[in-house]
């Protein structure tokens, strides 16, 4: 079963312009990104879906692979979905990672591809990894996911959840922001509607689960910082350089 990784990376980023070439410990972000995939044993395949010419210049000229996506892609899964459709047609198993995570395990990636192999019914997967910052819980940017015993997505919500009344000893978990899919299914997903939780918490994933669909959930076995700000790029700078 072919995989592809597409990293989406858009250049109008509202709170960064112009994020995934920033230079990053003398590198663009997105740099860092696909030489992070280039690790990875179990895809076949990886490239940047962006709708900015500079991009896909600097992607191409650094000997990786490039789609254009229109500006009708209005999210990452969009694009991913956009790519499968008119140039992917062989590919069975989508991955999504997001172009400001220059710390992305590959194993993580691997075991995502991984799963959707051997497992025919599974349509949709992501990761989580337990919060340990107290402050980041209650932190509406970091998105929390509450999942069943066979590891399933109950919600995900940018409010603290499960709200804790009577001091239960309770794990928070943190949504990474890597996905995987089917084929079929990101190519009907993109066709879809948002659904009203989805709008209230501006969390695409809700709209699987308001239309009765599972999503498994991984543990992973490492954190990874994006970079949201000017200010994260030097941080994860400064990881790069101790070698995280």
């Amino acid at each position: 079963m072919k995989t592809a990784v597409i990293i989406p990376a858009r250049y109008a980023s509202t709170r960064f312009l112009g994020k995934p070439l920033a230079p990053i410990k003398g590198k663009p972000l997105i740099q860092h990104v696909l030489e992070r995939i280039s690790k990875c044993k179990k895809v076949d395949f990886a490239a940047v879906a962006t709708d900015d010419a500079g991009i896909y210049a600097a992607v191409k000229e650094l000997g990786y692979n490039a789609f254009m996506t229109p500006n009708s892609c209005k999210s990452g899964t969009d694009r991913i979905a956009f790519v499968a459709e008119k140039f992917l047609k062989d590919y069975r198993v989508l991955i999504n990672v997001q172009g400001d995570e220059p710390l992305i395990d590959f194993r993580l990636v691997d075991k995502l591809a991984d799963e959707l192999k051997k497992h025919r019914e599974l349509e949709f997967i992501t990761a989580a990894f337990p919060i340990k910052k107290e402050e980041d819980v209650k932190n509406p940017n970091i998105v929390k996911v509450v999942f069943d015993k066979d590891g399933y997505a109950i919600y995900f919500s940018r409010s603290l959840i499960p709200y804790n009344r009577d001091n239960e000893k309770v794990r928070y978990y943190k949504h990474m922001g890597i996905y995987g899919y089917k084929r079929e299914f990101v190519i009907d997903f993109a066709k879809s509607r948002p659904s009203i939780l989805e709008k209230a918490e501006c969390l695409e994933q809700l709209r699987a689960l308001e239309n009765g669909k599972k999503i498994k959930v991984i543990i992973a076995e490492k954190d990874s910082v994006g970079v949201d700000t000017p200010e994260d790029a030097v941080k994860v700078g400064k990881l790069l350089q101790t070698g995280k």
